[in-house]
Order: structure tokens, then sequence, then C-alpha cells
């Protein structure tokens, strides 16, 4: 009997519908064929798509997209989704199966998801619907259940956050909920739980880890336009201003028209970037608009002007466009696994190595080579956390 993942999560939402899309791809492509021989991640896994089956003998065409198949010895066939919270009257009592493709969710559909028996119940509003976001959805009339109790009687390991944007106080009672059932906290949004300390020492008091903050896209504009700085810096390039636009069609980006609900985001993203440069520059970072037929396209504009040698001035221009929720989906199935390997060590609070590596504005920041570096090695069991 293989151990399982029980995930709960807080917002059916496009990432929640890619997640869940995304694992059942892979438990129906080669996951039951796949040898369970390696239960340490190598580093050439992270060197070559041939390695991505991490000593596998299926195919790795049916791993494409995965840092690795197996990370501590979990695969994608062992997270299991035992509870699912929303507040949509479009959600809110149906199968989560049937949720994710809810309106008004736009993520694309990559494969047919079987009945879960898990029904979405309706938690706590508080926040979590802004201005721009209660003109597309109407709050369900459902009773709000007792989302302690849910997680408790599911015996969830782990609770993601997939809240909207702005979500603040929201999310800080989910947040409490976990700390009240013993549940770890993935906070997947831009509200600092995992990176601040009176939060953090709470987790500790209670034995309970929890990651974060503000999942970073496996190829999104973050990841790379802090890549990006750190080269130039590195390769002795004064980077002299930069700014990275980003533009989308889906409730995330009109969400996020509500202004007030936009602080944190960018203070998130642009610690990212600025955490690579060891001098201060003019910087603008964030999302721009919603440009409705993007459906849950995102574009993202980098811009980049310094000085090389001799002072010779050079420009960079970089647009990279993706389907946001599946970039957020590739790196959660990291976070989560890697969350369950903290809870079978006994690990509590911060997951240091774990948010450096899966969020913007972890506990600290670092660059993506070192940050994978040190998740390798704590999944290896050579870091603490």
């Amino acid at each position: 009997m293989r151990k399982k993942i029980k995930v709960a999560i807080a917002g059916i939402g496009n990432c929640a519908s890619a997640l869940i899309q995304g694992i059942e791809y892979y438990n129906s492509n080669g996951g039951e064929n796949t040898p369970n021989t390696d239960f340490k991640i190598k580093e050439s896994a992270y060197h070559s798509s041939a390695d991505n089956a991490v000593n596998s003998s299926s195919s790795t065409e049916n791993h494409i997209g995965l840092t690795s198949y197996n990370i501590g010895g979990y695969e994608p066939r062992d997270i299991e989704f035992v509870a699912a919270f929303d507040v949509a009257d479009t959600k809110v009592g149906k199968d989560l199966s049937e949720a994710i493709f809810a309106s008004p969710n736009n993520a694309i559909k990559i494969v047919d998801v079987p009945h879960f028996d898990v029904k979405v119940q309706k938690g706590d509003v508080l926040d979590g619907v802004g201005k721009h976001f209660s003109e597309k959805v109407n709050i369900s009339d459902n009773q709000t259940i007792d989302i302690a109790k849910v997680l408790r009687d599911t015996n969830a390991d782990v609770l993601v956050n997939y809240l909207p944007v702005g979500s603040r106080t929201a999310t800080r009672n989910y947040a409490e909920k976990c700390l009240e059932s013993g549940v770890a906290f993935i906070n997947a949004i831009p509200v600092f739980i995992a990176s601040d300390t009176n939060w953090q020492n709470r987790f500790i008091e209670k034995n309970i880890p929890c990651a974060g903050d503000d999942v970073m896209s496996q190829l999104g504009a973050t990841v790379v336009h802090k890549t990006l700085a750190k080269l130039w810096v590195d390769r002795g390039v004064i980077i002299d201003e930069t700014y990275q636009l980003n533009v989308g069609g889906d409730m995330d980006f009109y969400n996020m028209l509500d202004e007030d609900r936009l602080e944190d985001k960018r203070v998130s993203k642009t610690s990212a970037v600025k955490a690579m440069v060891p001098y201060d520059i003019p910087m603008r970072i964030g999302p721009s608009d919603y440009v409705s037929f993007l459906k849950n396209d995102k574009v993202c504009y980098i811009y980049m002007k310094g000085r090389f040698f001799g002072k010779v001035p050079l420009e960079l221009d970089l647009k990279l466009r993706v389907p946001d929720a599946y970039n957020s989906s590739g790196v959660m199935i990291d976070a989560l696994r890697a969350s369950k390997i903290a809870l079978d060590r006994n690990i509590s609070g911060p997951l240091e190595s774990i948010s450096a590596y899966c969020f913007k504005h972890p506990p600290v920041q670092m660059p993506y080579s070192q940050a994978k570096s040190n998740f390798i090695d704590f999944v290896n069991g050579k870091r603490d956390r």
C-alpha cells in the first residue's frame, strides 16, 4: 500500500483546475507502470529532459513537464484530494471533478477527470471576493462549514491556499484553521505567512510546516526575470533600469483590477528580482491589465537596460506567453510532495528550501540555481528545511 498525500484546496479556480487535471494526466500516462526503485531525487533529473523519469523504465515522453516523477518516494498518483472550499454558487455543492470546469474558470482542458466523491464546501467569504470579482461571481447561499473540522475529519495532510489575490483576512483565516487542525499550509498567493516571523513562530509552536508565499511559475515572468538579473550581475553587466509588465484574461487578472488588492503582489514580484541585484535601480514590476480574449493565457514583457564593457549600452526586450494556471501547477506538485516529506520527518515552521524553490516571496530569497540545489538537498535528507 503506497503512502498518500491527502490534500485540501481553498479556492477552486484555474490553478486548482490545472493542478488536478495535471495530476490525473500523469496518473493516466505511465504511473502504474513506473517502477518505484529510486526514492531520492537526483541532480541529473534537472539537467536533461531525458532524465525526468529518474531511472524509470517507462517513457519519459509521459513525464514531460515534471522536474522529477519521483520525489522522495512520492509520485503524482500519491496525491489524493480530500477536501475543497470555495464560495461561488457555480462550484459549492458540486463534486470537485465538476467544479474545476465551472464558470468563471477558463483553464484549458487536457484530460477527463473521474468523479472524486469530494464535494466543494462553502468556506468563509471574508475579503475573498473583491469589487471586480463580485461582478463575475455570485456567493453561494449554502451554509458556511467548519473548516478545521473538515480538515480533521478528512485527515488532510496539507492545505493549499489558492484564494484570489488580495484575500488577506481570508488567507489568515485558513492559516489559523491549519494551526487548529494540525495541517501543513502551502500559501500560493501574495499574503505573507511563511515569510512572516510571527506566523513562522506559530507554526513552529504547533509543530506544523508551512511553505510560501506566492507561487513562482515553472517558467514564468518572475523566475525568468530574476534569472536574467542574476546573469547580468554575474557577467559584470550593470543594470540601469528594468520593468516587467503582465497582462492576462482570467479571473486572477480581473480581480487585480482592484488596485487595493495589488500591493502585496507588487511587493512579492519586485522583491524576487531586487534580491538578485546588489544595488538600487529604477524598477517597476507587477500585473498591468486585464485583456478578456487572452482567457487563461498570460503575456509578460520584460525590459532591461544596462552597460557592459567600456560602459557600452545594451537593451533586452523579452516577451513570454504561457497558459498561466499550468505554469503554477508544475511547481505546486513539487511543493506538495516536499511538504509531505517535511511532515514525515516531523519538521515544523517555514520550509526555507521549498519556499525559495517554489515561491516568489520566501523566508529567504536566493538565486534559482541555489534554491534548486537546496531543494534537492532537502529531499535527499541533507538539509533540515
